[in-house]
């Protein structure tokens, strides 16, 4: 689920990014665990099935959600995808969070007009990567997966945009931050000439 929290403390909005029902659903959890790491790894149906040695046909049914997973095929498949088995069982969670401009905790300096809001903390072993975005309406920028446990954070500097996972994207303005997996599809589209914005790159 995509829990949308909207000042750091409080959940908002949920999504499921796999689909209504995945989570108990053995078919749905497949269907959406190999669409998701097939994509990840850049296959096709019919070179992922060649590298699995299983039929096309049968794995375009597993993605449907229509065919009956064995222990042995989801193996074969896990072994040519490079993931753990458990994977292809697995309804991984995205959370979205959304910190607006004068929301979340605001730590005042004693000497000098001066505030800091603390927006998020690494994780230990990861490295982040700093980037300046500037963008302008017009066709949206669509990124495909990154890397398993990406995480970006975003700082909108001037204009607006729409921006996080494709199906759970959120508008913001000057000052608003948001987090989001980077290990899903996940879109950047600018509202307003001269959209700048700060992009953070968390990897472990």
């Amino acid at each position: 689920m995509d829990d949308v929290r909207q000042d750091g403390r409080s959940s908002g909005e949920s999504n499921d990014v796999a689909g209504g029902g995945a989570a108990t659903n053995p078919k749905a959890l497949v269907a959406a665990a190999l669409k998701r790491e097939r994509t990840r790894a850049g296959l096709s149906i019919g070179e992922l099935a060649r590298r699995a040695g299983i039929g096309k046909s049968t794995l375009s049914q597993l993605e449907s959600g229509e065919g009956n997973p064995s222990v042995e095929t989801l193996w074969a498949l896990s072994t040519a995808l490079g993931v753990q088995f458990s994977a292809l069982l697995d309804a991984p969670s995205h959370p979205v969070e959304v910190i607006r401009l004068g929301d979340g905790p605001l730590i005042p300096a004693a000497d000098a007009d001066y505030a800091a809001t603390l927006l998020s903390t690494a994780r230990p072993g990861t490295r982040r990567d700093i980037y300046i975005i500037q963008a302008e309406p017009g066709k949206a920028r669509v990124s495909a997966p990154h890397a398993r446990g990406v995480v970006e954070h975003v700082v909108i500097s001037a204009g607006r945009a729409r921006l996080g996972p494709t199906d759970a994207a959120v508008e913001l303005g000057p000052g608003d931050y948001i987090s989001y997996a980077g290990d899903i599809e996940h879109v950047f589209a600018a509202l307003e000439p001269g959209t700048v914005a700060v992009l953070v790159s968390e990897s472990s």
